[in-house]
């Protein structure tokens, strides 16, 4: 699983490399940047997604080399944009100042902007053998739910006003649904999308999958920001508390959080049932997403 999982990280990397704007065009300063933003490092879980939901569903990879590509584009000007000022004002991401800090902030601005629409484009223009136009207009559609007002967007307003207030589980969990499930959410649909004979009960089943592991997902990464290492991390710990944002640790206690992931990642791998064999190396990514140290 490591091995494959690997195989799909270093794929995605080469194919992002050749998509993103060379360094040396102009406007050199700003393409330097999407450079930077896109290629620093990164675990790459959103496309891994996108490629281990193909093998479950009978896609070939190299159908899906482009929404791969096209939602990490969108998680990394999603970032970008939260490490401002103006969001939550980081110094440090993946190891490494953030992009802000390494250009200056209308440069990380314009990149965020950049690397947004250089993801629909590639949708738009992709002709991967096996792929339909009904299918490319059904994930452009997939990812832009995702990344608006009722997706990552919405979910990140909704953080930026629960500073310094209390939450109650409920609307914690209505709040990352949008602003770190819905991406995630979208990264197993896309594949979906592309599997012409996928029933109406599969598709239902990645739904949940996505939905159980984009919240054990968050879990976790509160769950780190109480108890990880900077050093792993590649964020500083303790930003969470330091700025009163509601968390899971903060709303159910650090060992109900870590009890919630575990339930989560269970029913995610049980809805994984109807793909047998072909759903393993999603429910290894399951696992992984509560396991994690990084």
């Amino acid at each position: 699983m490591e091995a494959r999982v690997r195989g799909y990280q270093s794929r995605v990397q080469a194919f992002l490399g050749t998509v993103l704007p060379a360094a040396d065009l102009s406007p050199q300063r700003l393409h330097a940047a999407q450079r930077y933003a896109v290629l620093s490092g990164g675990k790459r879980l959103r496309p891994l997604l996108v490629y281990c939901t193909g093998e479950a569903v009978g896609v070939a990879a190299n159908a899906l080399d482009a929404p791969a590509a096209a939602v990490e584009l969108i998680h990394s000007y999603s970032l970008v944009h939260d490490d401002l000022p103006a969001m939550d004002d980081d110094d440090l991401r993946r190891g490494q100042p953030t992009t802000h800090r390494a250009f200056d902030e209308a440069t990380a601005i314009l990149a965020g902007d950049a690397l947004q629409v250089l993801a629909f484009s590639l949708l738009a223009r992709d002709r991967a053998a096996g792929v339909s136009s009904e299918a490319r207009l059904k994930m452009i559609q997939i990812l832009a739910d995702a990344s608006g007002t009722e997706g990552m967007a919405g979910g990140q307003a909704l953080d930026l006003s629960a500073v310094g207030r209390t939450l109650s589980l409920q609307d914690l969990e209505a709040m990352h649904r949008l602003k770190t499930g819905a991406l995630i959410r979208a990264s197993v649909l896309l594949a979906a999308a592309c599997a012409p004979d996928l029933t109406p009960t599969d598709w239902n089943a990645l739904d949940g999958y996505a939905q159980d592991i984009g919240l054990a997902f968050q879990i976790q990464d509160d769950i780190l920001d109480v108890e990880g290492d900077t050093k792993d991390l590649g964020k500083t710990i303790g930003a969470d508390a330091a700025r009163a944002k509601p968390t899971y640790p903060s709303v159910l206690g650090l060992e109900t959080a870590k009890l919630r992931a575990r339930e989560l990642q269970r029913r995610a791998c049980d809805r994984l049932a109807p793909f047998g064999a072909r759903g393993q190396i999603l429910a290894w990514l399951a696992s992984y997403v509560v396991d994690r140290r990084a």
